[in-house]
């Protein structure tokens, strides 16, 4: 049997090691070399799950953990074998960091059954914790989230993302260059933000009205997806099916925008 959670211990967690980041901002070098790059998000990664597997192994001494590897595209078809398991994205936005740029959060999620159960995401610049579970809707510093309520395309912001999966042998920059098309013809505001779990919680927060995102990407998205969903967001691919765990593609938004996006696919 699956035990309850203690929230509280979790984002108490999650701040903590959150606020380290926040303190030795902007005081790395920026790397220049692939060598140095490399090295600072193997830190980057240590730091994170090292402290947050201390906050919450007395809590949770039987939730094994893994890294959400975004490099490895197998990886990210299918969910772990384990009943239940921690997923950390040890630093959502960890180029923009090491660029001394914003736009960076630390993400957890506890994947039950092969779902996300509950997760979380903060973002230390701004002192905001989202995080939602199952059923129960999606929260920023305990206030309940809430969609964008626009209707009018040229007053909404919608972003795009791109993975980091090999695209040499396939077609994914042109469907990616078509998708920018498709945006920048329709809607009135056009972003890339870099943070993908962030942008999905901002769906949920009603900051972004539209997210979408042709590749693979699971471990990037499945904390915000789970905010987004909570806060009434629809969850789905790019062809208009429900989003399902290994789908190649993302759309999220308030219901009345993914069908009018999904009908501009069908007329342009």
């Amino acid at each position: 049997m699956q035990n309850e959670i203690n929230i509280p211990i979790i984002l108490d967690a999650v701040r903590k090691v959150g606020d380290v980041f926040l303190k030795d901002y902007k005081q790395n070098l920026i790397p220049q070399s692939m060598d140095e790059l490399l090295q600072q998000l193997e830190d980057i990664d240590t730091l994170c799950l090292t402290s947050l597997k201390e906050d919450l192994s007395q809590e949770f001494p039987d939730i094994p953990w893994h890294i959400g590897d975004e490099f490895d595209t197998d990886s990210q078809r299918n969910p772990a074998e384990q009943q239940e398991y921690w997923l950390c994205d040890a630093m959502d936005g960890a180029i923009q960091y090491l660029q001394h740029i914003a736009g960076w959060t630390v993400n957890l999620a506890l994947i039950r059954n092969g779902k996300p159960y509950f997760s979380v995401i903060y973002d230390p610049l701004a002192n905001e914790m989202f995080w939602a579970r199952e059923g129960e809707g999606a929260f920023m510093n305990g206030k309940l989230l809430e969609l964008s309520r626009k209707t009018d395309l040229a007053i909404m912001l919608a972003v795009f993302e791109y993975g980091h999966q090999d695209k040499s042998n396939n077609t994914l920059n042109e469907k990616i260059g078509a998708t920018v098309t498709k945006l920048l013809s329709n809607f009135g505001i056009v972003r890339n933000y870099g943070p993908h779990g962030l942008q999905l919680a901002y769906v949920g927060a009603g900051r972004i009205d539209l997210f979408v995102q042709e590749d693979l990407d699971t471990y990037n998205w499945i904390a915000g997806l789970l905010i987004a969903k909570e806060a009434g967001a629809e969850i789905l691919t790019t062809a208009g099916n429900p989003w399902k765990w290994g789908s190649e593609s993302l759309l999220v938004a308030q219901k009345s925008t993914t069908e009018k996006y999904l009908q501009m696919k069908l007329t342009n």
